[in-house]
């Protein structure tokens, strides 16, 4: 099939890298004439593994084309998607005046039929929007409004997209849901689902997996942070729950927090949607509520080690995208930890495989900037540890206790072993674990 993609954001590039890799042909536009030239020459914005090479398989076999022209992209596309931002409002609200006023373009230029795909994550009722918005213009001849949702986890996007768990497909027209499934029916060979529905239950399946997700890790925090008042072990725990059928093991891992620029803003948009048709979503308030508290968990921990006393300490910390496998920084639970210690009086040294530059753009130099993890111990107090980069599972213990002016570690992800740390003697306090405090008969508490 001919695509056009409209945006080329995180969702918007590897939907149309995707697409291509399966043999359509994909023309993406976006009005930012730099960003364009760059993916024109081969340069990709975001890190993602694996996209990068199949980008340039299909870029140099000519399946996948950029420009800054809306006509030129969709003149010949049986199938629109628009990919575009819907950040929040201060009122938690999903802005939609990108997708609406691409669709008042759309409307201006659009002959032949065409299926208009919200691949953007947007508020129950937004099809029915840009349906009205197009409509205004065009006989309604000329296009349907399908909800196609995606529910890539950054870090194995390519292999989400390419094998999906099940499709989603939110449309009332059989002739677009034929199209959709003739579109997608590479991608499910090995049986995986495709689901047809109407436009609004497909929308709210996408905030409902993602809110719903949200609230398993913040369960998980609320146990961990009862674990420590009552002398439990978090990891004993998540262990006997996972092996539950009915709960299963994924997102049990307690930590600081999750990130990132969907949970964050999908549960909040949720939370609005319901406050707009004047239902209280109680559990989605505490799902915030709790992960807003635990992004500052570490921060916290610290203060009380040093009794109020950061000024003047210098903390090497690990990890600042919001998750591994990413270089998205979008509400990393990093930021909120940098931005108390700093704001305590600390001097922060900080080292991630793929963030650094995006950090780097906010904080220019009130951080410190490290070439490697070891290189960011240097004359550090102590280390806390942000995301779970598996560069930083299995590190030498001797070099670190050789570089750290006392071996002391706040693991904000549970990465090692209690028993281990003892071993190696290290001060070690985690997420909803027994602390092993002042256990190094080097360490004299900073």
């Amino acid at each position: 099939m001919n695509i056009a993609v409209v945006g080329t954001g995180y969702v918007g590039l590897v939907t149309g890298t995707c697409f291509a890799e399966t043999g359509n042909h994909v023309i993406c536009v976006d009005i930012d004439v730099e960003k364009v030239e760059r993916l024109r020459k081969g340069n990709l914005p975001i890190y993602e593994p694996g996209l990068e090479v199949i980008f340039e398989r299909n870029t140099r076999q000519g399946r996948l084309h950029f420009t800054t022209q809306l006509e030129e992209a969709i003149k010949d596309a049986e199938v629109i998607f628009l990919a575009l931002p819907t950040p929040p409002g201060e009122d938690g609200s999903a802005d939609l005046s990108y997708i609406l006023g691409v669709a008042a373009d759309l409307s201006e230029i659009i002959t032949d039929y065409k299926v208009i795909v919200d691949k953007s994550t947007v508020p129950v009722g937004t099809g029915e929007r840009v349906y009205s918005v197009l409509a205004k213009k065009l006989d309604t001849a000329l296009f349907d409004v399908v909800s196609n949702p995606e529910f890539l986890r950054e870090g194995v996007a390519v292999e989400d997209f390419l094998k999906p768990d099940r499709v989603v497909i939110g449309s009332s027209s059989e002739k677009a849901s034929n199209i959709m499934k003739d579109l997608y029916d590479p991608f499910v060979r090995q049986g995986n689902p495709i689901y047809f529905m109407d436009l609004r239950s497909a929308e709210m399946t996408k905030y409902a997996a993602n809110s719903y997700l949200a609230a398993r890790i913040s369960f998980m925090n609320e146990i961990a942070n009862l674990c420590d008042k009552v002398g439990a072990n978090v990891e004993m725990v998540r262990k006997g729950m996972g092996s539950d059928s009915r709960i299963g093991k994924r997102f049990l891992f307690p930590g600081v927090g999750f990130g990132g620029s969907c949970f964050p803003k999908d549960v909040q948009a949720l939370a609005k949607t319901a406050a707009q048709h004047d239902y209280d979503f109680k559990i989605l308030d505490a799902v915030l509520n709790v992960n807003k508290t635990q992004r500052l968990k570490i921060a916290d921990m610290i203060d009380a080690y040093l009794e109020g006393e950061v000024a003047g300490k210098t903390i090497a910390l690990w990890g600042l995208a919001f998750k591994p496998n990413t270089d998205d920084i979008r509400e990393a639970p990093a930021l909120y930890t940098i931005d108390a210690l700093l704001a305590a009086g600390a001097t922060v040294k900080v080292f991630d495989p793929e963030a650094m530059e995006n950090i780097a753009a906010i904080y220019g130099d009130r951080l410190l900037y490290a070439e490697d993890q070891y290189e960011a111990l240097i004359g550090a107090d102590l280390l806390a540890i942000v995301t779970e980069w598996s560069v930083f599972r299995t590190p030498s213990f001797k070099v670190m206790k050789e570089l750290l002016k006392n071996p002391v570690i706040f693991d904000g992800r549970n990465l090692y072993d209690l028993d281990k740390m003892e071993r190696e003697g290290f001060e070690y306090y985690s997420i909803g674990r027994p602390a092993l405090s002042k256990v190094a008969s080097s360490s004299n508490h900073i």
